[in-house]
């Protein structure tokens, strides 16, 4: 079997009938040369050791006038990600009905197999979209409810799937229950109790996310998922900010559907996600778009949108390949640990109120700080305006400061200057 670096080494040399540029770039090769030197090391260990992370950092083009803490809604792909959109998107300008769909669009299934060897899932479940928000709609257009049917969901999921359930109830006539939670709650059992208190004999979904994007709180998403089964409740699964977040598989989450974006962190294109359905559950979850009946069965019909790029969807490999060269272990501690410096730091100074767990089963790389008597949205703007620093206003009643996402190319001086800007406002408010 060849190595990764065996692999990459041939990949970076792929052709085809109608020639394909080299992708000549060597952030995959320090990628992998970085790991091996800290193979032996713990991931904790590893998330503290600027040399590497300095190595991680080279594969990126980004603005480094600019501090980038909004990582969180998309973030930037590395430069083999980005030179392989432009590869293949040259490629198929060379001859678009060739190149494009007979050459480029065939290889959606291999990067289907490789998706699905990352979540955990057979590939026939797997279904490429361009985002969560299309992966989620699926679900939720899809399932076949009746009038007076009612639908679970919380107060902190996101907008636009709240919007989705809600045209539904104009539409179809259901019911949108929406359960509230402090941040960050007082355990994981009561995020399950939550759910268990609003189910009513007319409960036919449950929709919650993975982690929220508002304060990054994750959730026990097979608890909640196992106890809507065994009610007969279908259970949708928003996994917008955690595929490549933090480790998890299918199995430790036991979901029949799961909607997640590709282009937040796991670092591919902007524009593309997947949607995983239990292979028992396809025949019966219509398409967003319409697909031929004989397709009914095939994951493939949650695919069927028109003309769409190839380079896209196909570039998502590279994706794969950098982060799983980083590995998910080592990429979720050095998240928690550039979280946990700006945290620790600010944590017990006056007024500041954290709505993020530090408690690593409740969170992650997302995280949400609060300031009393500073605007959120005044503060995001004094940040940027006299700092060049990038963040989230979140104005939500349980958790209302500003998001903080940093990422794998985010420098600890960058963290601390976030943080020296922070308790700047502290001292002497937004002047």
């Amino acid at each position: 079997m060849p190595t990764r670096r065996e692999f990459v080494r041939s990949f970076l040399g792929l052709s085809a009938p109608f020639a394909l540029p080299q992708l000549r770039n060597d952030a995959l090769e320090r990628v992998f040369d970085a790991a091996s030197h800290v193979s032996h090391r713990s991931p904790e260990e590893v998330a503290a050791d600027e040399d590497y992370w300095f190595e991680i950092q080279q594969a990126f083009t980004v603005d480094r006038s600019i501090i980038n803490l909004n990582n969180g809604g998309v973030s930037p792909s590395p430069r083999v990600v980005q030179d392989a959109m432009r590869r293949y998107l040259e490629y198929s300008n060379q001859a678009p009905v060739y190149t494009m769909w007979r050459v480029l669009e065939p290889q959606i299934e291999s990067v289907r197999q490789r998706l699905a060897r990352a979540f955990g899932c057979d590939p026939e479940e797997m279904a490429i979209t361009r985002n969560a928000s299309e992966a989620l709609e699926i679900c939720q257009l899809g399932l076949d409810l009746e009038p007076g049917d009612e639908v679970i969901t919380t107060d902190q999921d996101y907008p636009r799937m709240i919007t989705t359930w809600e045209q539904r109830v104009r539409r179809d006539g259901i019911v949108l229950k929406k359960v509230s939670f402090p941040d960050p709650p007082p355990s994981m059992r009561y995020l399950v109790e939550i759910f268990e208190r609003a189910i009513t004999p007319r409960t036919k979904v449950i929709h919650f996310c993975h982690i929220t994007n508002l304060s990054g709180q994750i959730f026990p998403v097979r608890e909640l998922c196992r106890m809507a089964r065994e009610r007969g409740i279908e259970a949708i699964v928003d996994g917008a900010h955690a595929f490549a977040h933090f480790p998890f598989s299918r199995d430790e989450l036991d979901c029949d559907y799961y909607g997640t974006s590709l282009h937040k962190w796991l670092l591919a294109p902007h524009g593309t996600g997947f949607l995983y359905v239990r292979r028992s559950k396809i025949r019966n979850l219509w398409p967003l778009m319409a697909a031929p009946e004989k397709m009914d069965g095939d994951i493939r019909k949650f695919e069927e949108i028109g003309t769409h790029p190839a380079a896209n969807h196909n570039a998502i490999a590279e994706a794969l390949t950098f982060h799983e060269g980083i590995g998910p272990e080592r990429k979720a501690a050095r998240l928690r640990y550039l979280r946990d410096r700006w945290m620790k730091r600010l944590d017990g100074q006056r007024g500041v109120k954290l709505y993020t767990s530090y408690d690593p089963a409740q969170s992650c790389g997302l995280a949400n700080i609060g300031i009393e008597g500073i605007d959120p949205v005044k503060l995001t703007d004094y940040l940027w305006e006299k700092h060049r620093i990038l963040v989230t206003p979140i104005t939500h009643p349980a958790c209302t400061g500003i998001r903080v996402t940093a990422n794998v190319y985010t420098t600890l001086q960058e963290i601390d200057r976030f943080a020296e800007a922070v308790e700047g406002v502290i001292k002497n408010g937004l002047t």
